[in-house]
């Protein structure tokens, strides 16, 4: 006989499963664009879209929020979160130490296995780069940087790093697809593997570093030349 206790806790536990795949339904919605920062989540049509209770909705929604990819605005509803061009320089800042950090901590877990993986990943992105496919050059260049984090083999790192880079991804695209950017990014990436390889950790340090901070200037310049500064 199972007593009421149990079905509480089966039901809230489906329900945050539930929620949790929402949540990640509709954050791969908000990285790939298809929900842009400013547009509105509303519960009834996300509900009828994923043919689920609005509960569950409500529930990936704050969850988003606490994430920093949505912000809940008091009597007009959760909206996709908009960076301001100075937070976003911020996060780069900040995105710049912790990318610094998993540069030198990788130069003494680095070996044949992961070079070789990382060196798949730049030869890719070259062959997106003279192509200009520039989407499938962002989620090649996402899962590269998850790669490079995730080999320094610090989880307090991986966790840190991805706070900020989800917030990032609501205006990053723009810093990456001008003219040649791709190109020149993807330079910068085999340096850093090469960094890594090179056993100096002080090298990858701050080769990791610069990247970030190239890209907070690729960024800057792609905002000047929109009017947005």
């Amino acid at each position: 006989m199972t007593n009421s206790d149990d079905v509480g806790l089966e039901r809230s536990s489906a329900q945050f499963s539930l929620s949790v795949l929402l949540q990640r339904k509709l954050e791969k919605l908000i990285l790939d664009g298809e929900l842009k920062p400013g547009d509105k989540l509303n519960e009834l049509e996300l509900s009828k879209r994923f043919g689920t209770s609005r509960g569950p909705i409500r529930e990936a929604m704050q969850n988003l929020c606490a994430r920093g990819l949505a912000e809940a605005v008091r009597n007009r509803g959760v909206f996709v979160r908009t960076i301001t061009p100075v937070e976003a320089f911020e996060l780069y800042d900040v995105r710049a130490a912790l990318f610094g950090l998993a540069g030198r901590l990788l130069t003494d877990r680095i070996d044949d296995a992961i070079l070789k993986k990382l060196y798949d990943y730049v030869e890719d992105m070259d062959r997106l780069a003279q192509a200009q496919q520039y989407s499938d050059y962002y989620r090649t260049n996402l899962e590269f940087h998850d790669y490079l984090v995730r080999s320094a083999g610090n989880k307090m790192l991986v966790r840190e790093y991805h706070s900020f880079v989800d917030r990032l991804h609501l205006c990053r695209m723009r810093g990456l697809v001008n003219s040649g950017a791709l190109t020149i990014s993807n330079r910068e990436h085999a340096e850093m593997i090469d960094a890594a390889a090179s056993g100096n950790n002080q090298r990858a340090q701050e080769t990791f570093f610069r990247h970030v901070a190239r890209a907070k200037l690729r960024f800057r310049s792609s905002l000047e030349e929109a009017g947005l500064t």
